[in-house]
């Protein structure tokens, strides 16, 4: 195996100083365990690409969790241990540091969860995805620093390349497909032709695999920074179709998402607005075929459907002179996402102005007399009561009411009216 290239000069350069401290300590522990520990998979890449990156795992050839517990003494509320796996996380200061027994995989039919078996590091490297994240840095005694690459990640990283490790592939986990189109466009590198093949070739496995693993890889797409990259990426080869027949990836909604960025800065767009976004256009059938087969949450899959609702008032939004009350009312108890992703996705501006109006100021208008204080005022449970609610609200909404006085005097003069 390769490690005739030594970065600990750049470990000390890109990672603070007490994580630092940590992986050396890690590697010092391993070793006084006659263990090998090192640092692998997007961190070696992203140190390489000289990019800022925390996320931190290390892969141990021997008793990952064991050398987490070591590590960690008395502090066991700050460890994490998955048995199945033979992994653990901890909480070092402000980092999530994730623990992994080198290990080699196999996998019983194509899309399935690999079975996992101890291994070398050599091996753990080669069951990777791509080969830009197949690389190693020692940290225990000599081999501190140290760069593993037994797969020339690094050459293909100088050459701006994705490739894939063996060409099975995408038939054993074809969630791979939309990790390589991430990496590609979050990159700026190209599909080394063969594994562009191949990607194309092995599109149709993505039907095997989990509703919950294809949601996990487009939340993470939603996670970068320019995610319509990806998406149009994706569109133009065939993948998305994949995702769900019917989604499409056009002009209207890359100028969407961009939008979406405007409206959040200076933070990012959540990625349940993104999802609203993308699919804006399907109508509610294709949403709820959707929502069944990637088996969307209910967090996601109930502001789906709000945001087609939404959509369906659009045109009673514009009316003309509509009072805020009739606002409110036609978009209370919708998600606020989904009226932010209308907001960005209608082309009428009155239907904006509405929506903007209720999302600025209307949503959280409330009632200062509530209906405890109603009955101290002599009204009787009944639809009496709900109907002076209704009207106080309707008053402070449309500006006709604005102090506990005002509220007051609309239930008196309906209570003078009730008893005419």
């Amino acid at each position: 195996m390769n490690a005739e290239i030594n970065l600990a000069e750049k470990l000390g350069q890109k990672l603070p100083p007490q994580l630092v401290d940590f992986l050396q300590l890690a590697g010092r522990k391993a070793a006084d365990r006659r263990e090998k520990a090192y640092i692998v998979g997007g961190v070696v890449r992203d140190l390489l690409l000289g990019l800022d990156n925390y996320d931190i795992d290390l892969t141990v050839e021997g008793d990952a969790v064991a050398l987490a517990r070591y590590l960690m003494g008395s502090a066991s509320d700050r460890i994490t241990i998955h048995k199945q796996f033979n992994t653990a996380k901890i909480r070092w200061h402000d980092w999530n540091i994730d623990f992994v027994t080198a290990r080699s995989e196999t996998y019983a039919s194509p899309g399935a969860l690999p079975e996992i078996t101890p291994s070398t590091l050599e091996a753990d490297l080669k069951r990777r995805d791509f080969t830009i994240n197949a690389m190693a840095i020692g940290l225990s005694g000599k081999s501190y620093g140290m760069l593993y690459d037994p797969c020339n990640g690094k050459r293909d990283l100088a050459d701006k390349k994705i490739r894939i490790l063996h060409d099975a592939s995408f038939i054993d986990d074809s969630t791979r497909i939309w990790r390589g189109l991430r990496y590609e466009q979050r990159f700026g590198f190209e599909l080394e032709p063969h594994t562009l093949q191949l990607l194309q070739r092995d599109i149709p496995m993505l039907d095997a695999i989990s509703g919950e693993r294809i949601c996990y890889e487009i939340d993470c797409i939603f996670k970068e920074q320019y995610p319509e990259k990806v998406f149009k990426r994706a569109d133009r080869l065939g993948v998305l179709n994949r995702f769900h027949p019917g989604v499409k990836f056009d002009m209207h909604t890359e100028e969407r998402f961009s939008q979406a960025r405007e409206r959040c800065c200076p933070d990012s767009p959540s990625t349940l607005l993104y999802w609203l976004l993308l699919t804006y256009d399907l109508d509610i059938e294709t949403k709820e075929a959707m929502i069944s087969r990637l088996r969307l949450p209910k967090l996601i899959a109930q502001p789906l459907r709000d945001c087609s609702a939404v959509k369906d008032r659009l045109s009673l939004l514009a009316a003309p002179e509509i009072k805020p009350g009739e606002i409110y009312h036609l978009l209370f108890g919708y998600s606020l996402q989904a009226v932010l992703a209308n907001i960005i996705a209608t082309e009428t501006e009155e239907s904006r102005a509405a929506l903007c109006l209720y999302m600025e100021k209307l949503h959280g208008v409330k009632a200062i007399i509530t209906g405890s204080d109603l009955l101290e005022m002599g009204v009787t449970q009944g639809p009496l009561l709900k109907k002076m609610l209704g009207a106080i609200l309707d008053a402070r909404l449309n500006g006709k009411a604005s102090s506990r006085e005002d509220e007051i005097a609309i239930v008196r003069k309906m209570q003078a009216e009730g008893s005419k």
